[in-house]
Parts: structure tokens; C-alpha cells; sequence
């Protein structure tokens, strides 16, 4: 902005008002711009998880507003942890977070290793590679969902041209044993990218002398990946990790595309358990109370997790 334009805003403002401005220190004119920010905050974020927290404490339905209210105390808590079906649902968010980052961990560095080795096509491949986390969970679920199909499902052909057994015994989506690893399968395929972008951009932050340091040393380039990569992408990649656990353990909206939790419960996530007692059941305050102890869980393990990180960085 020129001198002739800030003079000219000056003269147009009113003395009033200009002395009120005049007057401000720089920690108000702050408090002034970053207030609704903070209010948009504490009216989004805090105020409804102060709410949830005292519906966890009675026996509130959504459906039934009119109903007298009681406050039961810890009762919701102490029959979400002797509840089987809670402990279930655990299980099973357990069983998809550990094995989708397992995969997405060990692809994903895997492909950036080879991406950062600068090939021929580097750039195209990169782009096809990204392109499945650039889609609405919703189409993944759908496009899955018609690839699962024991009839005309491309995946049940191409394991059965592996097995060398008939396609139609392929029940993916409806069979105990295999349902649980088509969402795996789907989130390691839409998410993996992920993973991979992160690891990549700790390869390429690698100063190309610690490198040619360790050549003048005669160090292989086994050595090289194990004491200078790994420990230097180490960081990126355990910052992915905790990107991708926070996600997945509230994971919802690409299981109910595929399995609708399940059969029985083998699919049936914290998340998908939550909103059953809470839209299906209508259970308001016991689900609140589940979300609590989500909540507190995701928060403590996740704070656990920040302080190891903090320490590899440091080291």
C-alpha cells in the first residue's frame, strides 16, 4: 500500500474514531483480530465437549426430550467397561489400526525410497500413485464395494486366478474371517500415498554431503540406508504414523460404505458401536460416555506418543 493511499484511508476516517485507534496498544489491536477466532473455537469445539461430558453422567435420550432426566453418576462407565460388545468393537478398531499401519508404514516408505531415487517417469508415477488419496471416501467405498461383488468383483477374479479357486467362493464382504481385511485392504490402498508423500519429503530434506560424507568413508549403501536414512526420515515417519492412527481409530464413514459393520460385529469399529447406541438405540447418555472414553483414550496414547517423538527429534 502506498504513502498517498495510507494518508488519504487516514483522512477519511472519522477524528472519533481515529483517536480510539490511536489509543490502542498492539496487544489489544491482537485481542481484536484473533477474539472471534477463539469465541468460533470455544462455541465449536469446547462447549459441546463440555456437554457430552455432562450427558455421559445421566440417562438423557435424544428421542424422548420431554423425559425426566437422571443424573445416574459413573454408571454409564461402569457398564460401558463390563459391556462385551464395547470390548468387541476395541477389539476390532485394535485389529484395523495396527495392520492398516503396518502396511500403509511399509509401503509407503518402500515407495518413496524407490520415488526418490529420481528414475525416469518419477513425476508420473508420483501423480498416479497420490491419486487414490485425492477421493471422497464415499466413491472409494462404492468403487470398492462393486470390486468385493463374489459375481463380477474384478478383486475375486484376480485371487482366484492366484489360488486357482472358483471366484464366487470369495465372500469378502460377508464372511467373518475375510471382511475385516477388505477394509484394510481399501484404507492401506486410499491411504498409503500418504504415508509415502510424508516419508518422501524426510528423504529430500537429507543434505546430499552426510551421503557423499559416508562414500568418502567407504560405508555401503546398505550401511547408509540403515544409520543415516532410516534415522533421519524416522521422525516424518512417525509423524505420519500418529496422523494416520488418530484418523483411523475414529474411522467410520469407509467401513459403513463397505460393510455397514458387518457381519455381526467382525467389522464394527469404536466409532460404528458409538453411533449405533447413539442414532439407533438412542442412548444419549451411555454413548456420550463412550465418546468420553474415546476421546480420553485417543488424547493419552496420542500425548504418550508427541513425547516419544519429541525425543527422536532431539536425539
Amino acid at each position: 500500500m502506498s504513502e498517498k493511499t495510507v494518508d488519504r484511508v487516514a483522512r477519511a476516517t472519522p477524528v472519533r474514531i481515529a483517536r480510539k485507534i490511536r489509543g490502542f496498544s498492539d496487544r489489544t489491536i491482537a485481542w481484536i483480530f484473533v477474539g472471534p477466532t477463539i469465541f468460533l473455537l470455544l462455541a465449536i469445539n469446547i462447549f459441546p465437549l463440555i456437554w457430552t461430558v455432562n450427558l455421559s453422567f445421566t440417562d438423557f435420550k435424544a428421542n424422548r426430550i420431554n423425559r425426566a432426566v437422571e443424573y445416574v453418576g459413573t454408571r454409564n462407565y461402569e457398564r460401558i467397561l463390563n459391556d462385551p460388545d464395547v470390548w468387541l468393537s476395541m477389539q476390532a478398531t485394535a485389529h484395523f489400526l495396527f495392520w492398516t499401519i503396518f502396511f500403509q508404514v511399509l509401503i509407503g516408505f518402500t515407495l518413496a525410497w524407490l520415488i526418490n531415487k529420481k528414475f525416469r517417469g518419477n513425476d508420473l508415477w508420483t501423480t498416479i500413485i497420490v491419486l487414490p488419496m485425492m477421493l471422497s471416501p464415499a466413491v472409494v467405498g462404492n468403487f470398492w464395494t462393486f470390486l468385493y461383488q463374489p459375481q463380477i468383483g474384478l478383486f475375486n477374479y484376480v485371487v482366484a486366478f492366484l489360488t486357482g479357486k472358483d471366484p464366487s467362493s470369495f465372500e469378502m464382504l460377508g464372511s467373518v474371517d475375510l471382511a475385516p481385511w477388505s477394509i484394510v485392504i481399501v484404507d492401506t490402498w486410499m491411504w498409503t500415498p500418504f504415508v509415502m508423500l510424508i516419508c518422501l519429503a524426510g528423504m529430500r530434506s537429507i543434505p546430499d554431503y552426510i551421503y557423499e560424507a559416508a562414500e568418502i568413508d567407504r560405508a555401503s549403501k546398505l550401511r547408509q540406508f540403515f544409520t543415516i536414512t532410516i534415522p533421519m526420515v524416522l521422525p516424518f515417519l512417525m509423524l505420519a504414523v500418529l496422523f494416520r492412527g488418530i484418523e483411523n481409530f475414529k474411522m467410520f464413514d469407509l467401513v459403513v460404505q463397505l460393510t455397514g459393520g458387518g457381519p455381526g460385529s467382525t467389522t464394527e469399529l469404536a466409532s460404528i458401536h458409538l453411533k449405533r447406541e447413539a442414532f439407533e438405540k438412542w442412548r444419549t447418555g451411555y454413548s456420550s460416555a463412550i465418546a468420553i472414553i474415546l476421546f480420553v483414550t485417543v488424547f493419552g496414547l496420542a500425548s504418550i506418543y508427541v513425547k516419544a517423538l519429541n525425543k527422536v527429534k532431539e536425539r
